[in-house]
């Protein structure tokens, strides 16, 4: 396997899951990738979480270690090969999303992003905040700091959470994919929610329904080590 291009530490990721119908999905699939489904059902997740201890080619690269990121992404498979595709992704740090747009065709936008963790014995709380388009998006979570457990293989948790691949296309129209690495994360059990933002303003005239939607299932991972690996065409090995 090549050398990895990127190392950290993910934390505190909340993955808020849609149902959407497929016809809404399947233009966005890079060629040669097809939609996943479950039970015939397809779906995009709004994911924040944290960046720490970010390393680019085994660099700590000063004022780019730690950053919160929010992403919506959706579900594709290559053969037996499980992933996802971003349709969004956005980031505080301009240089971030500039490398991820350069070298793997990422959607990424900068915008001015907080992220503050609160955690005591009994309760961690996340929260995450987006300043794009004239308003603040909010996302917040609480969830029972004793409460980590790993789901199994055949629960909705394992379903989301568990991917190894990014699928993207590039500037010259072919598809590439990369490899992400890190073992299999807890999840917390969460006592509250609140989620205020605006996902026409953040994503786009096609996801305004999804104002106007409640999340089908709802997940807080504890996080892990993550290993990134570089960005190749679809069809090399």
């Amino acid at each position: 396997m090549a050398r990895p291009f990127l190392s950290a530490h993910w934390k505190n990721l909340l993955n808020l899951t849609y149902e959407v119908p497929p016809e809404r999905l399947e233009p966005h699939c890079p060629d040669g990738v097809e939609l996943e489904r479950s039970d015939g059902r397809s779906f995009v997740s709004l994911v924040a979480f944290d960046f720490t201890d970010t390393r680019v080619g085994g660099v700590p690269w000063p004022g780019y270690r730690s950053f919160p990121e929010v992403n919506l992404r959706f579900y594709v498979r290559h053969g037996g090969e499980r992933g996802v595709v971003f349709l969004r992704e956005f980031v505080p740090k301009r240089a971030v999303a500039w490398i991820a747009r350069a070298l793997y065709g990422e959607p990424y936008v900068r915008a001015p992003m907080t992220s503050e963790q609160r955690l005591t014995p009994e309760e961690l709380s996340f929260g995450l905040r987006v300043d794009y388009g004239g308003r603040e998006h909010d996302l917040e979570v609480t969830a029972d700091s004793n409460s980590t457990h790993v789901p199994p293989e055949d629960s909705p948790e394992h379903f989301f959470k568990e991917h190894s691949w990014g699928f993207g296309t590039d500037r010259l129209g072919r598809t590439r994919r990369y490899r992400v690495d890190h073992p299999r994360w807890a999840v917390y059990d969460i006592e509250s929610l609140t989620v205020d933002i605006d996902f026409e303003t953040l994503y786009g005239e096609q996801w305004a329904f999804l104002n106007d939607a409640d999340p089908i299932h709802e997940l807080f991972a504890q996080g892990s080590d993550v290993t990134v690996y570089p960005s190749k065409p679809l069809d090399s090995r």
